[in-house]
């Protein structure tokens, strides 16, 4: 029996045809092969059209399946998403406008009026989170803004959700989900009905709620006879690309650590406590098997300049594939020769409380430095900024001793993986998965096709392990102390 995960991601999207008995990843595939267009109409803004997702779905699903024969043994999908976008659709489930996705900074001032609003110890204490730039504020501006758009709104969803939609038909979220737009309540174990009420949001548009692992539709039947599907296909399983990454890795367990490189970083730490930053730099949320009589939390911290630093200085050299970054970073030593890059040039950071200091470079010199040292001070620079944030999550207790990341995006540098280890005197587990896959296996969780998790991941293995140096620890930390101080001076 085999099922197809989707990962929607901001820059592409990916599917994996997974054979569930054996875990074998029977094909994958990716659409664009160049990073999805982000648009900004103004600056801080960033959108993208729910309807380019939907046809990146379709190119990936004619990609896997094209050379697939046993078509009627596909019985799952699973969906893994962007987190924190905004989907609003009108009765027909049309998209009424772009989606204001997770790196859009325009609904900071809106949450800041919530959080005045409600209280922000109440927020904290009820949402383990203040309302920031999530999906409510992001609600609010466009309720705020563009009364003429609110005003068609029918439903509210997350990016998964509306490929969901457009696969079965039906409008649904999960309690997961909820929690990462700030619609949850944690005391309640419910919708933050007092919340919505107060901003004059009605909770008419929060869609119905489902398990995260669960029947949550059927397939349409002109989407299963454009692939030649079985007509009992079942969509069983959603959850936001973090929550799902740390699933893919099958960190489950409190005390377990997942983290993940792409467009965006995160350290992702789960937690059996109920517990939240006073500052809101790191966040709070439900993880994928959270119930209310068996907390399971998801403690996150997320970086938005992280990969797409990279994808930058790569367009910016021009002429050279990552391997071959890779290699040329590999032959300058640590500290990148006394250049320091700030990679903060994806949106406001949460971790720096919704500041936005934007990208620099500092400490170049033009007869000395080579595209080599600046590829170099860049992958610094992401784990470095990976480091300032985890030294908050260190200080609510959560054990970074070892993180699990799967072999994928900046986690393929060697100078990454070195760095990071280095710093935070972490082992890092890595693994052949990726958020397409974890979504393929929990939808053969949530099908029933395995009765347990141990089940769906009885084959996962390890594919590498990175260790602290010794020799060489002392002079990433150097490194790292001149980086803060240097953030911290401008902050």
């Amino acid at each position: 029996m085999y099922s197809i995960g989707y990962d929607i991601g901001s820059s592409s999207i990916k599917g994996s045809l997974v054979n569930l008995s054996t875990g074998e990843i029977v094909a994958s595939a990716q659409y664009p092969d160049q990073e999805m267009k982000i648009e900004a109409p103004h600056v801080g803004w960033a959108e993208q059209h729910p309807d380019t997702w939907w046809e990146a779905i379709n190119k990936v699903t004619e990609k896997i399946l094209h050379n697939f024969i046993d078509k009627k043994s596909i019985k799952y999908i699973g969906i893994s998403y962007q987190m924190h976008g905004l989907v609003t659709v009108n009765k027909n489930g049309d998209p009424i406008r772009p989606s204001i996705i997770w790196c859009d900074s325009r609904a900071i001032e809106s949450g800041e009026e919530i959080a005045k609003l409600m209280g922000k110890e109440f927020c904290l204490e009820n949402y383990l989170n203040s309302p920031g730039n999530f999906t409510l504020a992001k609600l609010k501006w466009v309720k705020d803004n563009e009364p003429e758009n609110y005003a068609k709104i029918h439903k509210i969803m997350l990016p998964g959700d509306y490929i969901a939609m457009k696969l079965t038909g039906d409008i649904v979220t999960t309690a997961s989900g909820l929690s990462e737009g700030i619609f949850w309540n944690f005391k309640t174990g419910n919708v933050a009905s007092e919340m919505l009420e107060k901003v004059g949001i009605s909770e008419e548009l929060i869609p119905e709620i489902v398990d995260t692992f669960s029947d949550q539709g059927t397939v349409l039947k002109e989407f299963a006879e454009k692939y030649g599907l079985a007509d009992d296909v079942k969509v069983c399983y959603r959850a936001g690309d973090q929550p799902n990454n740390a699933f893919s890795l099958n960190v489950l367990k409190p005390g377990e650590v997942a983290t993940t490189a792409g467009t965006s970083g995160v350290v992702y730490g789960v937690s059996g406590e109920v517990s939240y930053d006073p500052k809101s730099r790191v966040n709070t949320f439900a993880h994928v098997n959270h119930t209310n009589e068996k907390p399971h939390l998801g403690i996150l911290l997320c970086v938005n300049g992280c990969g797409i630093s990279n994808s930058w200085i790569k367009k910016v050299a021009g002429k050279y594939d990552y391997p071959e970054m890779n290699k040329l970073a590999s032959d300058i030593a640590i500290g990148s020769e006394n250049i320091q890059i700030l990679p903060f040039g994806n949106g406001a950071e949460r971790m720096l409380e919704n500041k936005n200091p934007g990208s620099s470079i500092s400490g170049l010199d033009f007869n000395r430095h080579t595209d080599a040292h600046l590829f170099r001070a860049t992958h610094e620079a992401v784990a470095f900024s990976f480091s300032y944030g985890m030294e908050i999550m260190k200080d609510m207790g959560v054990d970074l001793q070892v993180m699990r990341a799967g072999l994928a995006n900046m986690f393929l540098s060697p100078i990454f993986r070195e760095t990071l280890s280095n710093v935070n005197n972490s082992v890092i587990e890595l693994y052949n998965t990726d958020g397409s896959v974890g979504a393929a296996r929990g939808a053969g969780l949530g099908g029933g096709f395995y009765s347990s998790a141990s089940e769906a991941f009885a084959n996962l293995k390890i594919v590498g392990i990175v260790e602290p140096d010794a020799s060489k620890a002392k002079e990433y930390i150097n490194a790292y102390e001149a980086w803060k101080k240097r953030l911290e001076d401008i902050l």
